[in-house]
Protein backbone atom coordinates (compact mmCIF):
# COMPACT_ATOMS: atom_id res chain seq x y z
CA UNK A 1 0.00 0.00 0.00
CA UNK A 2 1.64 3.02 -0.85
CA UNK A 3 1.91 5.56 1.38
CA UNK A 4 0.26 9.25 1.62
CA UNK A 5 2.11 12.07 2.82
CA UNK A 6 0.56 14.82 4.51
CA UNK A 7 -0.20 18.05 2.45
CA UNK A 8 -0.64 21.68 3.37
CA UNK A 9 0.55 23.09 6.54
CA UNK A 10 1.27 19.96 7.67
CA UNK A 11 3.07 19.10 4.58
CA UNK A 12 6.20 17.05 5.05
CA UNK A 13 9.78 18.44 4.77
CA UNK A 14 10.72 18.25 0.32
CA UNK A 15 13.71 15.73 1.04
CA UNK A 16 10.87 13.59 3.53
CA UNK A 17 8.68 13.73 0.31
CA UNK A 18 11.80 12.48 -2.07
CA UNK A 19 13.14 9.79 -0.05
CA UNK A 20 9.65 8.02 -0.01
CA UNK A 21 8.84 8.60 -3.39
CA UNK A 22 11.66 7.37 -4.53
CA UNK A 23 11.79 4.42 -2.24
CA UNK A 24 8.07 3.68 -3.97
CA UNK A 25 9.62 3.61 -7.60
CA UNK A 26 12.13 1.54 -6.18
CA UNK A 27 9.45 -1.12 -4.85
CA UNK A 28 7.82 -0.17 -8.05
CA UNK A 29 10.90 -1.18 -10.46
CA UNK A 30 11.06 -4.45 -8.67
CA UNK A 31 7.77 -5.47 -8.74
CA UNK A 32 6.85 -4.45 -12.51
CA UNK A 33 10.65 -6.13 -13.43
CA UNK A 34 9.28 -9.41 -11.84
CA UNK A 35 6.07 -9.34 -12.80
CA UNK A 36 6.83 -8.37 -16.87
CA UNK A 37 10.73 -8.90 -16.98
CA UNK A 38 13.13 -5.92 -17.42
CA UNK A 39 13.19 -5.78 -21.65
CA UNK A 40 9.68 -5.31 -20.85
CA UNK A 41 9.38 -2.73 -18.59
CA UNK A 42 8.84 0.98 -19.17
CA UNK A 43 9.03 4.17 -17.37
CA UNK A 44 5.06 4.39 -17.32
CA UNK A 45 4.89 0.99 -15.41
CA UNK A 46 7.13 2.38 -12.76
CA UNK A 47 4.94 5.49 -12.08
CA UNK A 48 1.92 4.17 -12.42
CA UNK A 49 2.64 1.62 -9.63
CA UNK A 50 4.74 3.98 -7.76
CA UNK A 51 1.08 7.03 -7.79
CA UNK A 52 4.06 9.26 -8.86
CA UNK A 53 4.20 11.94 -12.20
CA UNK A 54 6.81 11.63 -14.71
CA UNK A 55 8.37 14.39 -13.85
CA UNK A 56 8.67 13.20 -10.41
CA UNK A 57 10.62 10.18 -11.94
CA UNK A 58 13.05 11.94 -14.04
CA UNK A 59 13.95 14.34 -11.19
CA UNK A 60 15.49 11.35 -9.64
CA UNK A 61 16.48 8.89 -12.21
CA UNK A 62 17.84 9.70 -15.96
CA UNK A 63 16.36 6.49 -17.10
CA UNK A 64 14.75 3.10 -16.62
CA UNK A 65 18.31 1.38 -16.45
CA UNK A 66 19.21 3.84 -13.51
CA UNK A 67 15.89 2.96 -11.22
CA UNK A 68 16.58 -0.99 -11.58
CA UNK A 69 20.31 -0.75 -10.54
CA UNK A 70 19.38 1.53 -7.58
CA UNK A 71 16.50 -0.77 -7.02
CA UNK A 72 18.84 -3.55 -7.40
CA UNK A 73 22.08 -1.87 -4.86
CA UNK A 74 19.51 -0.89 -2.30
CA UNK A 75 18.64 -4.72 -2.30
CA UNK A 76 21.76 -6.41 -2.27
CA UNK A 77 23.05 -4.20 0.08
CA UNK A 78 20.36 -4.49 2.95
CA UNK A 79 20.70 -8.62 2.20
CA UNK A 80 24.53 -8.22 2.71
CA UNK A 81 24.19 -6.35 5.23
CA UNK A 82 21.61 -9.14 7.24
CA UNK A 83 24.14 -11.80 6.35
CA UNK A 84 26.88 -9.54 7.91
CA UNK A 85 25.14 -8.70 11.19
CA UNK A 86 24.29 -12.77 11.30
CA UNK A 87 28.03 -13.54 11.20
CA UNK A 88 29.00 -10.88 13.45
CA UNK A 89 26.73 -12.63 16.42
CA UNK A 90 28.29 -14.78 18.51
CA UNK A 91 28.64 -18.87 17.97
CA UNK A 92 29.56 -21.67 19.42
CA UNK A 93 31.53 -22.68 16.08
CA UNK A 94 31.91 -22.10 12.76
CA UNK A 95 29.98 -24.29 11.24
CA UNK A 96 26.59 -22.70 13.26
CA UNK A 97 27.65 -18.96 12.10
CA UNK A 98 27.86 -20.90 8.38
CA UNK A 99 24.03 -22.34 8.68
CA UNK A 100 22.93 -18.85 10.06
CA UNK A 101 24.50 -16.89 7.25
CA UNK A 102 22.86 -19.38 4.60
CA UNK A 103 19.48 -19.22 6.68
CA UNK A 104 19.39 -15.21 6.54
CA UNK A 105 20.15 -15.40 2.96
CA UNK A 106 17.16 -17.56 1.99
CA UNK A 107 14.86 -16.35 4.34
CA UNK A 108 15.64 -12.65 3.03
CA UNK A 109 14.39 -13.79 -0.60
CA UNK A 110 11.56 -15.81 0.08
CA UNK A 111 10.29 -12.74 2.33
CA UNK A 112 10.98 -10.40 -1.16
CA UNK A 113 9.70 -12.99 -4.12
CA UNK A 114 9.87 -10.09 -6.68
CA UNK A 115 13.63 -8.61 -5.89
CA UNK A 116 14.25 -12.35 -5.50
CA UNK A 117 13.48 -12.48 -9.23
CA UNK A 118 15.04 -9.39 -10.06
CA UNK A 119 18.33 -10.58 -8.04
CA UNK A 120 18.92 -13.50 -9.62
CA UNK A 121 17.32 -13.41 -12.82
CA UNK A 122 16.48 -10.44 -14.86
CA UNK A 123 19.83 -8.79 -14.04
CA UNK A 124 21.46 -10.90 -16.59
CA UNK A 125 19.36 -9.03 -18.92
CA UNK A 126 19.47 -5.50 -18.26
CA UNK A 127 22.82 -4.19 -19.80
CA UNK A 128 26.69 -4.10 -18.92
CA UNK A 129 26.50 -1.52 -15.86
CA UNK A 130 23.54 -4.47 -14.60
CA UNK A 131 26.26 -7.20 -14.84
CA UNK A 132 29.15 -5.04 -13.82
CA UNK A 133 27.11 -4.39 -10.53
CA UNK A 134 26.07 -8.24 -10.04
CA UNK A 135 30.14 -8.92 -10.59
CA UNK A 136 31.11 -6.57 -7.45
CA UNK A 137 28.19 -7.87 -5.69
CA UNK A 138 29.60 -11.86 -6.39
CA UNK A 139 32.44 -11.25 -5.09
CA UNK A 140 31.12 -9.57 -1.47
CA UNK A 141 29.06 -12.89 -1.33
CA UNK A 142 32.54 -14.53 -1.56
CA UNK A 143 34.17 -12.32 1.02
CA UNK A 144 31.34 -13.26 3.45
CA UNK A 145 32.25 -17.36 2.32
CA UNK A 146 36.28 -16.04 3.23
CA UNK A 147 35.04 -14.76 6.52
CA UNK A 148 33.16 -18.26 7.35
CA UNK A 149 36.48 -20.05 5.72
CA UNK A 150 38.65 -18.38 8.31
CA UNK A 151 36.83 -19.04 11.36
CA UNK A 152 36.62 -22.51 10.31
CA UNK A 153 40.13 -22.69 9.84
CA UNK A 154 40.46 -21.00 13.50
CA UNK A 155 37.94 -24.37 14.83
CA UNK A 156 39.68 -26.73 13.29
CA UNK A 157 43.49 -26.02 11.92
CA UNK A 158 43.37 -28.89 9.36
CA UNK A 159 41.15 -27.40 7.48
CA UNK A 160 43.26 -26.06 4.22
CA UNK A 161 43.44 -22.24 3.27
CA UNK A 162 42.14 -21.45 -0.50
CA UNK A 163 42.93 -19.40 -3.11
CA UNK A 164 40.14 -16.42 -3.66
CA UNK A 165 39.12 -18.19 -7.06
CA UNK A 166 37.62 -20.94 -4.65
CA UNK A 167 34.92 -18.44 -3.00
CA UNK A 168 33.90 -17.45 -6.71
CA UNK A 169 33.34 -20.83 -7.66
CA UNK A 170 30.93 -20.98 -4.45
CA UNK A 171 29.12 -18.74 -4.66
CA UNK A 172 28.40 -19.30 -8.27
CA UNK A 173 27.19 -23.20 -7.04
CA UNK A 174 25.07 -21.86 -4.91
CA UNK A 175 23.42 -18.76 -7.35
CA UNK A 176 23.24 -22.02 -9.89
CA UNK A 177 20.79 -23.69 -7.00
CA UNK A 178 19.37 -20.81 -5.62
CA UNK A 179 17.95 -19.32 -9.07
CA UNK A 180 16.87 -23.04 -10.45
CA UNK A 181 14.55 -23.18 -7.70
CA UNK A 182 13.32 -19.91 -7.84
CA UNK A 183 12.29 -20.62 -11.69
CA UNK A 184 11.12 -24.11 -10.74
CA UNK A 185 9.19 -23.70 -7.34
CA UNK A 186 9.23 -19.56 -6.91
CA UNK A 187 10.73 -17.82 -3.88
CA UNK A 188 8.93 -18.26 -1.10
CA UNK A 189 10.36 -21.85 -0.56
CA UNK A 190 13.80 -21.30 -0.73
CA UNK A 191 14.44 -22.04 2.85
CA UNK A 192 13.78 -25.67 1.60
CA UNK A 193 17.55 -25.35 0.11
CA UNK A 194 19.84 -24.61 3.28
CA UNK A 195 21.55 -27.93 4.18
CA UNK A 196 22.03 -28.07 0.40
CA UNK A 197 23.95 -25.20 0.52
CA UNK A 198 25.58 -25.73 3.23
CA UNK A 199 26.58 -29.53 1.90
CA UNK A 200 27.90 -26.92 -1.25
CA UNK A 201 30.20 -25.13 1.11
CA UNK A 202 31.24 -27.96 2.88
CA UNK A 203 32.31 -29.96 0.02
CA UNK A 204 34.06 -26.24 -1.49
CA UNK A 205 35.27 -25.14 1.79
CA UNK A 206 36.61 -27.66 3.89
CA UNK A 207 36.76 -30.88 1.65
CA UNK A 208 34.75 -34.16 1.46
CA UNK A 209 36.79 -36.39 3.77
CA UNK A 210 37.35 -33.44 6.54
CA UNK A 211 33.56 -32.48 6.60
CA UNK A 212 32.46 -36.48 6.70
CA UNK A 213 34.35 -36.27 9.46
CA UNK A 214 33.15 -33.49 10.83
CA UNK A 215 29.76 -34.91 10.20
CA UNK A 216 30.33 -37.41 12.08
Amino acid sequence: MLAVLPRGRHAAPRAVVRETQRARMLEAMVQAVAEKGYANVAVADVIQRAGVSRKTFYEQFANKEECFLAAYDAGVDQLLAAIDHALAEPTPDWLTAARRAVEVYLASMAASPAFARACLIEVLGAGPAALARRDTVQNRFADQLAAIHRRARADIPEIPSLAPSTFRAAVGAVGELVTAHVLEHGAPTLPSLTDAILDVHLALLVGRELAGRIAT
